[in-house]
C-alpha cells in the first residue's frame, strides 16, 4: 500500500473504533500525545482519549460506516455516514444518562486528522448533532 492509502486506512480504523468505543485499538492508531476535539470530547492525550471511549462499547449496535477520504501531506479528510441502532445506556454525563431506545439513527459527520509519521496526532471530527437527537427521540422531527 501506498502512504496515502496507510492513511486512509488509518483514519478509517479510528473512526469505527471510536463510534465502537473500542479503547484497546487507539495505541496503534493515535501517538501518545494526541490532541482532539469534537462536540462532546476535548481531549490532550491517548489516555484522555481512551477514558473518553470508555463504556461506549454497548451504546450503539449494528453499526454500518460509510466513508470518503482524501489524504494532502499530512492531513487526512473524511466525509462519513453512521447508521446504527441505540441499544445500550448513552451517558452524557454525570447527570444525563439516555437510556436504550432501540431505535435506528443516522450520524452524518466530518472529520480531519493530521499525522506524526504513522499515527493520528491531531483531530477535529463535526456530526449533524440534531439528527442524531431526533433519532433518539429526544428532539422533535420536523
Amino acid at each position: 500500500m501506498s502512504r496515502v492509502e496507510d492513511r486512509v486506512a488509518l483514519l478509517l480504523r479510528a473512526l469505527e473504533a471510536g463510534i465502537a468505543g473500542e479503547a484497546g485499538s487507539l495505541p496503534e492508531l493515535y501517538s501518545a500525545d494526541v490532541r482532539g476535539w469534537s462536540p462532546t470530547v476535548d481531549v490532550h492525550s491517548l489516555d484522555e482519549l481512551a477514558r473518553e471511549l470508555e463504556g461506549r462499547a454497548e451504546v450503539f449496535s449494528e453499526l454500518e460506516l460509510t466513508a470518503h477520504a482524501a489524504v494532502v501531506d499530512d492531513r487526512a479528510y473524511a466525509e462519513w455516514i453512521v447508521r446504527a441502532r441505540h441499544t445500550g445506556p448513552l451517558v452524557v454525563d454525570q447527570d444525563t444518562v439516555i437510556h436504550p431506545t432501540g431505535r435506528p439513527v443516522t450520524m452524518r459527520g466530518v472529520t480531519v486528522a493530521e499525522f506524526s509519521g504513522d499515527r493520528i496526532c491531531s483531530f477535529r471530527q463535526y456530526w449533524d448533532e440534531p439528527t442524531l437527537l431526533e433519532g433518539l427521540g429526544l428532539l422533535p422531527r420536523d
